[in-house]
């Protein structure tokens, strides 16, 4: 019952719920006390609202979000509640006293404070706001970028303020049952004061020495420093901030690059997502100011995502265009027709040529380049199940997809069998889950699929837990959480994590990063990885949540994968372990298999998930594994050789395609030369031009 009342209310906990309902019924309490009147439990119930609220808000609930879709928000709660305090003291007869008045007066004058409140901090923000955000980009010594205001300042500012009145409202009901009404004026004067003090403080955070340049001397700062930098490769992405794992996975073989690399995000909420890297980024919001961008040294554009807004790059000719993906899957999204626009679209091995073949799209087979997964580096190849350790079974299915298509996850109608087959195999097994991220976002099926295989997966781990056959090296273990808890402490200490860390204008100034703090940072990371696993039995189910620890980490601590059509079958092929996909829409084996090449030599699973004995069989006697070749075979078709490493061939790709930029280039100069045209008509439609208009917005002028 209160699972089911979390996930209505969309609340992240039962203490969330309860401080929900708490602050819900706190309201007509008041009105109940105001008119009773009765001060103590006016006094108690206002109490209950108080923290109720700040409680919400500290959490970041979900659920105050809606109130003020519903004209309940902040400012009306408070409202209502000293209009409450107004009505209490009239039903306590000193509708004739001063003390009545002066509360009245008080909280139109609070009131009125909120407006040039939230005004300078509106102002402040948007003042503080860059056209371009940077990291590990020189700016401080470009141009001035002063301090963030203080944090507290600015953090839940209206919160913060709208608390103020709690001087007044202590001291009127102090004054409701005491004479003379001195603590009620003394509270309203704390009220205004602080109000009126906390407005004058946000003043000289307008001023000009406090706010960052203007937006075409922050632009002409970073295009000076492109001009020293001369970026030759760039990647690019667009997209909201759960997808920023689509451009983190590529941010490694960027640093590996052997030209000088940029990254170029379209969204701050990307920025802000974006893992620790040593390559240049710039944030750029604006269409128009990433076309006045001077970006005429790369020769190359890296696409991880197909979307709109890349057409704001798409149109320089002077950078040859690339789609590279963020996975590589028999999913439609592999084969989309949009991939026409670009030069080349680069694909792991062999299938993703095939598949574009089959497709026929409109890619040509010559814009193909086959570059391998630089990113499956990490993923170690399997040795079979370690002497005296039960094997482990990764179950990552993928999310239910926009289309509402039956075979995009196994979750829904496949993954409680899935699930309860291997909690439940003799000889046992361990089982780990990790579901996609988006899992739930579309699908309220998926959703409470998810929190039902969630919740078996934890009553079996209690279970099992409970087991004699089944002991654990308690000291072991806590010596692993100590370890857990040093690293941590370590990393937030290089990351500032918990730190006030200013804001967008700040992040810019200091983000440069230190190239021996973030290779600890990742040293760590992987000592943090490996205590992890330690920090825990080795038989324990597990259930992992966020993105620590990372997908690759979990297939290198597994024997086996059960999981759905998706790039995740295709990188774990890399491992050479047996692995099982899900036949979510039932089409049959044959047709399965013809119709999406990843599973060609995996154990084929129905929604029952009956066929799990054979992919166990294959773990506990990999001798008779009757796949064990195939996996072989595919593994090279999907994702190419193992020699030359993929990190060389996709360098490889990236200097031969430059050379063809500027081949194209030069040729374009040469003949508007010989038309006797303006060379500088090559730069036409490329960023670099200060020609654009105020007027121009995005998707204007894209052709």
């Amino acid at each position: 019952m209160i699972s089911t009342a979390i996930r209505v209310a969309r609340v992240g906990s039962a203490a969330e719920l309860a401080a929900a309902v708490l602050m819900i019924l706190g309201f007509p309490a008041l009105m109940l006390a105001a008119l009773v009147p009765s001060v103590p439990a006016f006094a108690a119930a206002a109490a209950v609202t108080y923290l109720a609220d700040h409680y919400l808000h500290r959490k970041g609930s979900y659920l105050i979000n809606r109130l003020s879709k519903v004209r309940a928000g902040l400012s009306i709660r408070f409202l209502i509640r000293q209009l409450l305090l107004i009505l209490l003291l009239a039903r306590l007869s000193h509708a004739d006293d001063l003390i009545f008045y002066g509360a009245i007066a008080c909280f139109i004058a609070f009131y009125g404070l909120q407006a040039p409140h939230g005004a300078l901090v509106t102002l402040i923000r948007n003042r503080r706001r860059m056209p371009v955000a940077t990291r590990n980009i020189d700016l401080k010594s470009r141009i001035r970028i002063p301090d963030a205001p203080p944090r507290r300042l600015l953090h839940r500012s209206a919160e913060k303020m709208l608390h103020l009145d709690l001087f007044a409202v202590i001291g009127i009901l102090v004054s409701a049952v005491m004479d003379p009404d001195v603590a009620g004026f003394v509270g309203i004067g704390l009220t205004i004061g602080l109000g009126c003090l906390y407005v004058a403080v946000l003043l000289p955070c307008v001023r000009g020495r406090k706010t960052p340049p203007k937006a075409d001397v922050v632009l002409a700062a970073v295009d000076d420093w492109l001009a020293v930098y001369k970026p030759e490769t760039v990647l690019y992405f667009s997209g909201s901030k759960d997808s920023a794992y689509q451009v983190n996975m590529w941010l490694e073989t960027m640093e590996r690059l052997e030209t000088r690399p940029l990254i170029i995000l379209r969204e701050r909420a990307i920025l802000n997502n974006l893992a620790p890297t040593t390559v240049p980024v710039i944030c750029v919001p604006g269409g128009v100011h990433l076309m006045n961008l001077d970006l005429s040294t790369v020769r190359v554009a890296l696409y991880a995502a197909n979307v709109g807004k890349n057409i704001h790059l798409l149109r320089v000719p002077t950078m040859k265009h690339v789609f590279i993906g963020h996975g590589d899957s028999d999913k439609l999204a592999s084969v989309n027709p949009y991939s026409k626009v670009y030069d080349e679209v680069w694909t792991a091995g062999r299938a993703g040529r095939d598949r574009y073949a089959i497709a026929d799209v409109g890619v040509r087979d010559a814009d193909i380049v086959e570059v391998g997964r630089p990113q499956l580096a990490p993923i170690q190849s399997w040795q079979g199940v370690p002497e005296g350790r039960i094997p482990t079974v990764l179950y990552a299915p993928t999310w239910e997809g926009w289309d509402g298509n039956p075979g995009n996850t196994s979750i829904v109608l496949a993954g409680e069998h899935i699930v309860n087959k291997l909690v439940k195999a003799d000889p046992p097994v361990r089982v780990l889950y990790k579901p996609h991220p988006f899992t739930g976002t579309v699908s309220k099926e998926a959703g409470a699929a998810h929190q039902r295989i969630t919740a078996l997966i934890e009553k079996a781990a209690a279970e099992r837990a409970a087991e004699a056959r089944f002991t654990a090296d308690a000291a072991a273990g806590t010596r692993a959480k100590a370890d857990l808890a040093r690293i941590e402490a370590r990393i937030a200490e290089l990351t500032g994590t918990g730190g006030d860390r200013g804001d967008e204008a700040e992040a810019t100034r200091e983000g440069v990063v230190d190239v021996h703090k973030h290779q600890e940072i990742a040293r760590l990371r992987g000592e943090w990885n490996e205590a992890y696993w330690r920090s825990f039995p080795a038989y324990e189910h597990r259930v992992i949540k966020g993105a620590e620890p990372r997908l690759y980490d979990c297939f290198n601590v597994s024997d086996a994968m059960v999981s759905d059509i998706s790039s995740v079958v295709s990188d774990f092929i890399a491992s050479g372990k047996p692995y099982a996909v899900t036949d979510s829409a039932e089409v049959g084996v044959e047709e399965f298999k013809r119709q999406n090449t990843a599973v060609r030599a995996a154990v084929i699973l129905s929604n029952s998930a009956d066929e799990l004995g054979g992919l166990l069989d294959a773990v506990r006697d990999p001798s008779a594994d009757p796949l064990a070749r195939e996996r072989g075979e595919l593994k090279r078709y999907l994702l190419g050789p193992d020699e030359p490493k993929s990190i060389d061939q996709f360098n490889t790709a990236v200097a031969d395609l430059a050379l063809k930029a500027e081949a194209r280039n030069v040729g374009q100069e040469s003949r508007l030369g010989a038309a006797g045209a303006d060379p500088a008509e090559l730069t036409n439609a490329v960023p670099g031009q200060r020609g654009a208009t105020a007027g121009e917005t995005d998707g204007v002028s894209a052709g």
